[in-house]
């Protein structure tokens, strides 16, 4: 498909490289994303802890509109822990739908009773129950990727590794059909991307919408034909076709469920794969570690989740005027939480800015969000990377980096596009 408009970029703000103090704080927009394609946001999100925990950006009058970041890990608790102040709704991303076609995030856009009734739809399919079940699956699905890839000559991680093992888990949990699966990959891609990106696919901002209505159109056709199915392998669109809640439900909340569980399952573990190679790279120490003591796995896990943070932020909406961090919010008012920030909060998390796989209390991170939020699939990431990591380990003592990882332009999915390396054995 080729894109049917021609894409100028916006300029650049200028301040991925800058030095983050040089900038007037009322300047400073954290959702910049060539801060996260640079890797270059931690100075300004640690000036933004310093000086203005809650900070206001103005946007830029076009695709960003004016909100407020909140960049502490205590403040940011606070907000997931009253969603009747802080509202889901309409969207959990910093641009407010488009009017002509109003894409919701499923669920997770919702508050209240009708949010509770639609996860508890789709929760089972990622209860540990479930996932007790799925693991050896999972196992077999690993050894296989990684007797297949290469040793000692470069390949790319992220398309060998990390998108072939979460969209094989994402066709699992869909029971979607196996030699089609990297459809998931794409509907998840264009879904997060920005005009620019889609630019870089062949695509329009008008094209988005014609791939995710057909998106929309597979799965109502799968929604279909399991209609009335009494399946015991449960799966998500067996669950959502045969409940209540989900009776009468309008095309663009179900295809906004769907993309949340197919965003949700790929993109977070996806890139905490990649993530968690770069930082064992970064950190020959903690690898040294991991070779002496493979039990630190599952901690090791919590870390990587921590330290890649793979989804940056989460939007909410002020119900009634409030205060918050000393700043008064008016209703209406959107909320950014910036959980990549609260990741490296140090008066939260003792010694946050560094890298440790024998971290103590490892879980206390937010990148799986808090509260009635919190993320219904953590329990299937960590154990993706925990398998994932005891085979790598069984294999390889060293996954080596060997070239500048490719890093996504985005401020919402903090990821690689591109993570060369080699493979060094026993």
């Amino acid at each position: 498909m080729s894109s049917s408009t021609e894409f100028t970029p916006r300029p650049s703000k200028g301040q991925a490289g800058a030095d983050p103090y040089s900038i007037p704080l009322d300047e400073i927009d954290p959702s910049d994303p060539e801060l996260f394609e640079t890797d270059t946001l931690w100075g300004y999100f640690e000036r933004l802890r310093k000086e203005a925990p809650v900070h206001f950006c103005k946007g830029d009058g076009e695709e960003i509109p004016p909100y407020w970041s909140v960049t502490k890990f205590d403040d940011i608790v606070y907000v997931e822990k009253n969603p009747e102040l802080f509202s889901s709704e309409p969207t959990i991303v910093i641009p407010d739908p488009d009017p002509e076609f109003p894409l919701r995030a499923g669920f997770i856009s919702m508050d209240g009773p009708r949010h509770d009734a639609h996860r508890k739809v789709v929760q089972p399919v990622a209860s540990p129950r479930n996932l007790k079940r799925l693991e050896p699956l999972i196992r077999e699905r690993v050894i296989d990727i990684l007797e297949s890839l290469p040793v000692g000559e470069s390949f790319d991680w992220v398309d060998r590794v990390s998108i072939e093992l979460t969209t094989g888990m994402l066709a699992t949990m869909f029971d979607f059909p196996w030699e089609e699966r990297r459809k998931l990959t794409h509907w998840s891609d264009v879904t997060t991307a920005s005009d620019e990106q889609l630019a870089d696919m062949g695509l329009s901002v008008d094209d988005r919408e014609t791939v995710l209505r057909e998106c929309l159109a597979y799965f109502t056709k799968l929604w279909k034909e399991r209609e009335g199915a009494t399946s015991k392998d449960l799966d998500f669109v067996t669950a959502m076709a045969n409940s209540e809640a989900f009776e009468d439900m309008d095309p663009l909340e179900y295809l906004g469920t769907l993309i949340l569980l197919i965003v949700g399952g790929n993109d977070t573990t996806r890139n905490s794969i990649s993530g968690g190679v770069l930082a064992l790279n970064e950190n020959p120490d903690e690898y040294e570690k991991l070779r002496k003591d493979r039990s630190l796995i599952p901690n090791m896990v919590n870390e990587i989740i921590r330290w890649q943070t793979p989804l940056a932020y989460m939007r909410r909406r002020v119900t009634r005027d409030t205060e918050l961090g000393g700043q008064q919010l008016r209703e209406g008012d959107r909320v950014v939480m910036w959980y990549v920030s609260a990741n490296r909060d140090e008066s939260a998390i003792e010694r946050a800015n560094e890298f440790l796989i024998d971290r103590k209390n490892s879980k206390q991170h937010l990148s799986f969000g808090w509260g009635v939020h919190f993320c219904m699939g953590s329990r299937l990431a960590e154990m993706q990377l925990r398998v994932l990591w005891e085979e790598i380990m069984e294999r390889f003592r060293l996954v080596e980096v060997v070239g500048e990882p490719v890093r996504v332009k985005s401020s919402f999915v903090k990821g690689f596009a591109e993570l060369p390396v080699r493979l060094h054995p026993w």
